[in-house]
């Protein structure tokens, strides 16, 4: 990694690919590769009561509490993500030649 002069804590990576998969909001309606959203339309309407967040090495989640004695739980399970990407670094920029489906553990 080299540090920039862009701003005091940016930094860039050697290769110069840090951007190949930045997501940006605009676009609204695109298909973003990587990217799922799942909506909760029961949820609707309801007031937050109380939110709780749990970080143990036995149990992780996100507990979202509503006034009417109901909760969301996002239980969060640790994987890995593998995005497999041929390039060519020819001219010494990466260019993707081949890219595979996500692959998760």
């Amino acid at each position: 990694m080299v540090e920039t002069e862009r701003g005091p804590d940016q930094i860039t990576c050697m290769r110069g690919d840090m951007a190949d998969h930045k997501v940006t909001r605009s676009g609204a309606g695109k298909k973003v590769p990587y990217r799922q959203v799942v909506r909760f339309p029961q949820i609707k309407g309801k007031i937050i009561a109380d939110v709780e967040l749990s970080l143990s090495p036995e149990y992780r989640a996100v507990d979202i509490r509503f006034e009417d004695k109901t909760s969301l739980t996002f239980d969060l399970q640790p994987r890995f993500e593998v995005i497999p990407v041929l390039a060519d670094w020819k001219t010494g920029d990466s260019k993707p030649l081949k890219r595979w489906r996500v692959l998760f553990s």
